[in-house]
């Protein structure tokens, strides 16, 4: 029994015959590498190669381009905790060393050593062993922002731990010396404290995620203020009146606002589609809302209003702010998972600037006379 032939290999539409003008480009290219040791011309895909590139239709060797994130309940959770305890050690270091409030400056303290030991319980967590804690610690690696986040965590845990076990030996047995040393801790605090209540919007903007990567020149950002917004709230909600912490919640809730605002009406609404529609985008307008211009409005408003309806405002400003800053971390948490499902995206915003070029250079190449040579 005869076998069928084979049907013939159908040629591929991007194959095109040189020309006269093509060949001068090739020559112009050979020159160029001669002279300079490079080519600075866009390269091509033979057809047919061996080399995998990937696309939006068949993504990589016909695998998806994105994974989801492996993190799981305790990550979001640990950026608001996180936050808040890095934002408290800072204003709890000038409120001490300007004098200001002692008992604010002492309350600082226990809020950043207890958020610092609840975030290493929650990262451990979503680790799984402690074990990989550790590991992480082996080597530093500043181009890491996990690498840096995790020796900015150990660090900060134990400066703020000492500052706030000397603040609590200090003031049940009254040792000057053992107040030395709690200023001493209370330095190395704030000084780690800053970059850790931000580091985790770098950490995610670090990423391929999408909707996390396209945003990372505002995320630190946005990050820190939230978590700035919610250390002066929590501190509020312990009974303090101080107005230079409402001075201070009307700056972050006005830069949330801003924020918001951008990322609403001036980012790409393509990339930002998570933040915007599904649940993701629920809970992240939401709290945008809660963190941003209400305690803007209800701060503005206890400037203006007497002293007890003020306290009043301010109290249900910070209850709104540190509602809306935990909201706000869950929603970018589940934007990143609702954005890596469409894996396409990053494929075609790569192969924009390609077009672009190939479209510039073919416009170029009929300029290309032919040498004699």
């Amino acid at each position: 029994m005869s076998e069928k032939p084979l049907p013939a290999p159908k040629r591929d539409p991007r194959y095109r015959r040189p020309t006269e003008q093509s060949e001068a480009r090739l020559l112009e290219i050979r020159r160029e590498a001669e002279r300079a040791g490079r080519v600075s011309a866009p390269g091509a895909r033979i057809p047919g190669a061996p080399f995998p590139v990937a696309s939006p239709e068949h993504g990589y060797y016909g695998v998806p381009l994105l994974k989801q994130p492996q993190w799981t309940w305790e990550i979001p959770i640990y950026f608001f905790v996180g936050g808040a305890a890095g934002s408290a050690a800072v204003v709890g270091t000038v409120a001490n060393w300007t004098g200001a409030d002692a008992r604010l400056a002492r309350d600082a303290r226990y809020v950043a050593a207890a958020g610092a030991a609840l975030s290493s319980a929650l990262l451990i967590s979503d680790l799984g062993r402690h074990e990989r804690f550790l590991n992480m610690l082996r080597v530093f690696k500043p181009q890491s922002p996990i690498s840096v986040g995790s020796w900015t965590l150990a660090v900060f845990g134990a400066a703020s731990g000492a500052a706030a076990l000397a603040q609590l030996v200090s003031d049940m047995l009254g040792i000057r010396s053992v107040r030395v040393l709690g200023n001493v801790a209370e330095v190395f605090s704030c000084a780690f404290g800053l970059p850790f209540s931000n580091y985790t919007g770098v950490l995610i903007g670090a990423t391929v995620i999408p909707v996390w990567n396209h945003n990372v020149g505002t995320l630190p950002l946005h990050f820190g203020m939230s978590g700035l917004n919610s250390c002066v709230s929590i501190l509020e909600l312990m009974g303090h009146e101080n107005k230079a912490l409402n001075v201070i919640g009307l700056g972050a809730s006005a830069l949330e606002t801003w924020e918001g605002y951008h990322l609403e009406f001036t980012r790409d609404p393509r990339v930002n589609e998570p933040l915007k529609r599904g649940v993701s985008g629920w809970i992240t307008r939401v709290g945008g809302v809660l963190s941003g211009p209400v305690p803007l409005l209800l701060r503005t408003a206890a400037v203006f209003a007497g002293n007890r309806r003020g306290q009043q405002l301010r109290r249900w400003a910070a209850i709104s702010s540190v509602t809306g800053s935990m909201l706000t971390r869950w929603g970018w948490f589940r934007a990143g998972f609702a954005s890596a499902k469409d894996w396409r995206l990053p494929l075609e915003l790569k192969q924009q600037p390609r077009q672009m070029s190939e479209m510039q250079s073919r416009e170029e190449f009929p300029r290309v006379k032919a040498s004699g040579e």
